[in-house]
């Protein structure tokens, strides 16, 4: 019992980090309607600021502003220079822009930083609390991850919800001509939209980066499980981002303790099929009618 615990404690931790992912990239599909493959590029630049001023000898917390600030402008410039040129192109031309500027960033990346990964301190301390006598696999800075990815899902489902700031991103994610008649600025919404989710990306970023250390490389998994949790809650919904991330997260956490580590891949792949079949456009996607 204490291991299926612990084992579930572990998955909802990494699960909140993927849902931090999956929210990112529900944020841009939602204002943009671009599925933005150089997201993990894009968090892995930033992370690598923030232990640029952590090894500069600044703390934590100015390292997460930094990187939180970083974001922001990376968002607001790549949809400016990169993604504004095709928006108005076939879905295709924006992927594969996106793909490009994932390999772009992580060749610069290694070209600035070097291949080796760096180390990256925890907000608060990785030892497991104890209850009752049982140490839980369940640390302070993991309370701090599952406190600071459900507060973001709160403010992006209030933003998008409540307020006439997520109601514009949304007319000029759906119909950009009829918000234009409106009044809507929609370009600005484009990079406003941009440049939250890169945000939002950074923050994953940060969280993430004790656990998997700070490299080029290090967030391709990362970018992997983000995008099957958005897949699995559906891209229109910052909580189906946030119940896709914990479920994937439990699930790769069984999986891992109760069979074989090798096989997490595998178990992903498999938790997204499971879903798709039931529920095409995710647990929590909106369901869209089509007359025949």
């Amino acid at each position: 019992m204490v291991r299926f615990v612990n084992l579930t404690l572990a998955g909802i931790t990494s699960g909140m980090v993927f849902a931090t992912v999956a929210l990112a990239l529900v944020l841009i599909w939602r204002s943009t309607r671009i599925v933005n493959f150089a997201q993990g590029g894009m968090l892995m630049v930033t992370t690598f600021l923030a232990w640029t001023v952590v090894d500069a000898g600044g703390s934590y917390w100015v390292a997460l502003a930094a990187a939180l600030a970083s974001g922001l402008v990376l968002g607001a410039v790549i949809e400016r220079v990169v993604i504004r040129p095709v928006e108005d192109k076939p879905p295709l031309n924006a992927v594969i822009v996106t793909l490009g500027l994932f390999v772009l960033l992580q060749a610069g990346a290694g070209m600035v930083w070097g291949d080796t990964p760096h180390s990256y301190p925890p907000a608060f301390g990785i030892r497991g609390l104890s209850v009752g006598g049982t140490r839980l696999l369940l640390s302070p800075n993991d309370l701090f991850v599952i406190g600071a990815v459900g507060a973001v899902m709160i403010a992006l489902t209030v933003l998008f919800v409540r307020t006439d700031l997520g109601l514009r991103l949304r007319a000029a994610a759906f119909a950009p001509e009829i918000a234009r008649l409106l009044g809507v600025r929609v370009g600005r919404m484009l990079t406003l939209g941009w440049a939250l989710a890169a945000l939002v990306g950074s923050l994953a970023g940060v969280l993430i980066a004790p656990s998997v250390f700070v490299g080029p490389t290090q967030f391709d998994a990362v970018l992997v499980f983000g995008f099957t949790a958005a897949v699995i809650g559906g891209l229109d919904s910052p909580v189906g981002a946030v119940v896709g991330g914990l479920l994937l997260g439990c699930a790769l956490s069984y999986v891992s303790g109760y069979l074989s580590s090798d096989l997490v891949t595998l178990g992903a792949l498999a938790a997204l099929i499971a879903v798709l079949l039931v529920r095409p456009n995710g647990l929590f996607g909106a369901t869209t009618g089509r007359r025949v």
